[in-house]
């Protein structure tokens, strides 16, 4: 493929990541408005952000083979579609549980989407050093449509009305159609192998049942016979999925990749990486808006130097990679957004924004360009070029089971440690109302303090001064754990992630079939 045809359709398919990944955290800036707008509860809210992270993360392994099998032009055309789709019905969507069920589309959608984005970059650019640089570019978008989500949904609520938010993204979603047919030739797998129709059922189960089972855990208690159970129905679901999987001919999914360390290594060190990025969002979030009072708009500008640091670590990181090899990099990254939660395990209400709070966001913002998008790089490097797709495939579903994980382990973590901070002592006296808002969270606290403020001012400023405590209580033992998994993550990937791709061994490829890092340049 010509030189500049190869990067018209790296641009297309970053547009395409990019407008999946925005979709991760937009929706995060209209929560508070579909409160007033759409009277929706706690529970609701939950939804509205897990649906889409839960159909994602369940459909995204069958997508990644289907797109092999069919063609992965065709998927994404399709997977634009209906993710377009979907963000247009829940612009229009007039309840709480409208909104659900097209979130619950949209994320089908982006399941179609990802994998397939990378296993076009990986076919069309098969040079190692080429393929680095175009991964590293993917990696920096996919990086900044999650850390700029906020800002957009903040700038769209200000100006427009909340399903603007969705509404949005459908035209956008329009164009990449036009531009997928226009610049990205189709590829599949010649071989054109049977579809693995159980391995499809089995493993979308496998996974939705695990990720149904994280989200619900925090509310349903961790130790509940229900969540034990999901983790046992999930168990049993993935052993079934492998033992079918290894009696088949053509699998959907060679189980042998998981024995190279440089499949298996990179995958552990992504899953680590996107869970401490989404401790991180969940922990800032609250930080800005409720300690700090930012403003959705605010809050989105104040988070603009990880999106930044982000795009430098992850193009920076992959010619790194190239040269020094992968270990080293991925370790680095690892190592630096461990110390970030050192660092921020240090925060306090007074912190200012500028130098500290911004210096300890570009730690965060390398750390992960640094550790994504050189694993990613290893990842692709070692399958096959016509099992694309589904390499790709169980790359984005580590990432949304570790952004999963981190917000369900971190919020569980640092609401437990809020509630008992926070105290029964506190919340003598207060109204039954406010006592549960309080118990709840600490804008839920800040909120009770503010209706109590003319009645009772003394009762309202301790229980202010409380929750503050509180949470920087709860703050400070969560980012300790999610430096600690950072750091063990970083010294893993040290230990076991090798630097370099050995030729010859880098994949298990059927008889006959080439691994990515085996495959000549093509001519320009």
């Amino acid at each position: 493929m010509h030189s500049r045809n190869r990067w018209a359709v790296l641009a297309v398919v970053c547009a395409s990541v990019y407008l999946i990944n925005l979709d991760i955290t937009i929706v995060n800036a209209t929560l508070p408005t579909l409160v007033r707008e759409l009277r929706a509860g706690t529970r609701d809210l939950q939804w509205i952000v897990d649906a889409y992270n839960l159909t994602f993360a369940a459909f995204v392994l069958a997508a990644g083979s289907l797109s092999d099998r069919y063609g992965r032009r065709a998927a994404l055309v399709t997977g634009l579609a209906v993710f377009g789709t979907g963000t247009a019905a829940g612009a229009a969507a007039g309840t709480t549980g409208g909104l659900i069920a097209a979130r619950l589309v949209m994320g089908v959608g982006a399941a179609v989407i990802f994998p397939t984005t990378l296993s076009i970059i990986s076919n069309t650019f098969s040079d190692r050093r080429e393929r680095a640089q175009a991964i590293g570019i993917w990696g920096a978008i996919t990086g900044i449509g999650v850390a700029t989500g906020p800002l957009a949904g903040g700038w769209l609520l200000e100006h427009f009305w909340w399903g603007s938010v969705f509404l949005y993204m459908a035209p956008v979603a329009a164009l990449a159609i036009v531009l997928s047919w226009r610049f990205v030739p189709e590829s599949r797998d010649p071989a054109t192998p049977p579809v693995d129709r159980l391995g499809l059922v089995l493993s979308t189960a496998a996974i939705g049942t695990l990720v149904y089972t994280i989200i619900e855990a925090p509310t349903r208690s961790w130790a509940a016979p229900v969540t034990l159970a999901g983790f046992a129905l999930s168990a049993l679901l993935l052993l079934a999925f492998i033992s079918w999987e290894r009696r088949q001919t053509a699998p959907m999914i060679d189980v042998r990749l998981f024995r190279n360390l440089r499949f298996s290594a990179a995958c552990g060190a992504v899953t680590v990486a996107w869970f401490s990025l989404f401790g991180f969002i969940f922990l800032i979030t609250q930080y800005f808006q409720f300690l700090k009072g930012y403003a959705p708009l605010k809050f989105g500008a104040a988070l603009m130097p990880v999106a930044g640091a982000i795009a430098v670590g992850a193009v920076t990181g992959v010619l790194l990679s190239v040269r020094v090899g992968n270990k080293a990099v991925v370790a680095t990254g690892l190592g630096l957004m461990g110390v970030f939660f050192l660092w921020v395990s240090t925060l306090s209400a007074s912190t200012p924004y500028w130098p500290e709070i911004v210096g300890q966001m570009i730690v965060m913002g390398l750390g992960l360009g640094l550790t994504t998008a050189p694993a990613t790089e290893a990842i692709m490097g070692v399958v096959p070029p016509d099992k694309a797709g589904i390499g790709s495939a169980v790359n984005d579903a580590t990432r949304e089971l570790g952004g999963t994980l981190g917000v369900a382990i971190i919020g569980s973590v640092s609401a437990s440690i809020y509630t008992r901070a926070l105290g029964s002592a506190t919340l003598t006296g207060l109204p039954a109302q406010a006592n549960d808002a309080a118990r709840k969270s600490v804008g839920g606290a800040l909120l009770a303090a503010g209706a109590l403020g003319r009645q009772a001012p003394e009762l309202s400023g301790h229980l202010i001064q409380a929750a503050d405590a509180a949470f920087f209580r709860s703050l400070h033992a969560a980012c300790l754990i999610a430096c600690f998994v950072a750091l063990a993550g970083g010294a893993f990937a040290a230990a076991m992630l090798p630097s370099r791709p050995s030729p010859g061994r880098a994949a298990v490829p059927t008889p006959g079939e080439a691994t990515l890092e085996e495959r000549p340049a093509p001519a320009a």
